[in-house]
Order: C-alpha cells, then structure tokens, then sequence
C-alpha cells in the first residue's frame, strides 16, 4: 500500500461515509465528519505530504518519531480507524484498504506479498479477534500470506498491570494456536486464519539496551515478574522454543508450519545476530553483520536468508550509501530486497 493508496481511500471513504460512526472516544460516539471537524480538517484537503505518513531524515537514529509516522496526519484516530483490526467498525476499513491491495496483486498475476499483523501477548483473546475479522471480511488472497509480529513489549505491559510474568504473555501468545490445533473443530476461524500465516517475526527496537545478560541462570519466564523488559536474546529463544513445538505437532497433524523470521542485526548488540543465527529460519536486516566477519562467514556457509530493506534503514539507522546489501550479495551470502514500512 502506498501513501497515494491511503490518501485515495480515505477521500472516497469519507464521500459515501461522513455520517457513518466510526469511533467511540471517551465514551462519546463519533462519526468520520466528527472526527475530521475535531482535528480541524477538511479530507479533500489532504495531499500525500500532509497525510505525513513517509519517514525521512528527521527520525533518524529516532525510533520514537519513525512509529509516529504509522499515524496518519499525526492523528492517532485515524489510523484506529483506518489502519486497525479490532476498533468500532470491526476493522472494516482496513480489510477493504488490503482487499484492494490483495487485487492488484491478483491482477498483476506475477506479484506477491507478505503483509505483517500484529499479535502483542497482552490478552489470550487476540487470536480470535484477528481471525474473525480475517474470516468475516474474507481477506484471503492466492497473492498474498500473513507474517504474524510480536512486539517486544512486555515491560509496558507489566507496568500497565496487563500480565503478571513473562510466562503469561507467551501463553497469550501460543496457548491458542496449540489449542485450535488440537481441536480445529472449536476454533473454526483460527484454524482456517492459520493456513494463510507463513510465519513469526519479533520486532521492536533492537537499540534499547538491556542489563540482563540470557544465561543458564537467568529467571524462567514463570520467574519473570520485574517491570524491566528481558533481553532480545530471551524473546528469541522463548519465541523459538514454542514455535519449534507447535511445528512438530502441526507437522504430526498434517497442518501447515510456520517460521521464525525475526529482525534482526538492524541496530543493537551484534549477540542478537548469535541469538538469531542459533535460532531463526532467516532473518530482516542484518546490517551489523558488517561489524562482524566472523558471523558473515557464518551466515555465508549456512546460507541463513537475510531480507534487507535499504530504503527503511535509509530513513532509521543507515544512509542509503553505507548500506552492506550489494557487498553481502558480492561475498555470497543469501539476500534479497525487501518493502519494509512502505508507505
């Protein structure tokens, strides 16, 4: 989806839908012509510069400023309205904006893509949720998969009193696949949802640092009740360890299994590279590989893929010029291009 494709969308929405509700804020219903006069404007005047959705030089090294960029016009109420499964109108926009998208893949025959939703372990009901408006909005697309990303999170969560430990976010998380799994009959829409998921990702900043070094000694997630978040390795390996269970019993079952595709190597400590190397299937990014040769040559012999998207890093971390990506394709090692945040 590009910027056009949103501004497009949201100016014929609001054509046919000005006197539709669309949200509930503080206990007051509002319709999409309400929300607009409350954010003082006027849709038709909108261009793709003021929908501002595009990242440039101003949140680099800016991670705080480079999320922002998800909130159309800077309007938190736009994107839960447009850009969301779960709000007033069931997600319905959103569905439509993908359906469209999903058709002009279908039209142009020979592309595919691979759109990312987002689980974040704060509740065990998410999954349903997500499959039902997957299910009754019929997004399903031959041109099209799901990657299912899990925000690294868990200390806004803790602090908001959302889950008690660790253990219970990761049980939010895989405790309902293992059941629409083992009783597909149950859990009608998670189980057809799950046939068109291709797999994991773990995102969030990978520059936030951590005390906590994984080890043999670290907490179990059970014993994982501070409000400090755990390292990018601990996410990994607890991440791996669940998705590597429900694989073999999926497997067993005769279902459709899933990888483990993490970002990774973007910014941070170059240990998540040996965490993600250890653990992941391929992995999105890593251009700290290029502080490493020693794990270059790893990544080489073993052919991880590793998907780059020099454009997003452009506007994050790296400058276009720096980028490892045509370097890391003249030594052998297993890239491709990707659309990372392509509006």
């Amino acid at each position: 989806m590009s910027q056009k494709h949103l501004l497009t969308f949201i100016q014929t929405t609001y054509k046919k839908d000005a006197d539709r509700i669309v949200l509930e804020k503080i206990g007051r219903m509002m319709t999409l012509q309400q929300v607009f006069h409350s954010l003082n404007m006027d849709p038709y005047d909108l261009t793709v510069d003021s929908l501002d959705v595009h990242a440039g030089r101003h949140t680099f090294h800016r991670f705080d400023k480079f999320n922002a960029k998800y909130n159309p016009v800077g309007a938190n109420e736009l994107r839960e309205i447009f850009l969301k499964t779960d709000n007033y109108i069931n997600g319905e926009y959103f569905a439509l904006i993908m359906k469209e998208v999903a058709h002009d893949l279908e039209e142009s025959k020979y592309q595919y893509a691979e759109p990312r939703l987002s689980i974040y372990g704060s509740s065990p009901d998410e999954w349903e949720s997500l499959a039902k408006w997957f299910i009754e909005h019929k997004v399903y697309s031959p041109n099209m998969k799901w990657m299912i990303q899990v925000p690294r999170i868990y200390d806004i969560f803790k602090s908001k009193k959302l889950v008690p430990n660790f253990a219970r976010m990761l049980k939010n998380i895989f405790f309902p696949l293992f059941e629409a799994t083992l009783n597909p009959q149950k859990h009608k829409e998670l189980h057809n949802f799950l046939k068109y998921v291709s797999g994991f990702d773990s995102v969030d900043d990978e520059s936030k640092h951590s005390d906590h070094m994984f080890s043999f000694g670290s907490p179990k997630p059970e014993q994982w009740t501070t409000d400090d978040n755990p390292p990018y390795s601990y996410y990994i390996f607890y991440m791996y360890a669940n998705i590597m269970v429900l694989n073999n019993l999926r497997k067993e079952l005769g279902l459709s299994t899933f990888q483990f595709r993490p970002h990774c190597g973007e910014a941070g400590s170059i240990t998540n590279l040996v965490s993600a190397f250890l653990a992941a299937d391929n992995i999105s990014h890593g251009l700290n590989l290029k502080k490493s040769p020693v794990l270059q040559y790893l990544y080489y012999l073993t052919q991880v893929p590793i998907a780059m998207s020099p454009l997003s890093n452009n506007s994050l971390f790296l400058e276009y010029s720096k980028n490892p990506f045509r370097d890391f394709l003249h030594k052998g090692l297993c890239v491709s291009l990707s659309t990372d945040d392509p509006m």
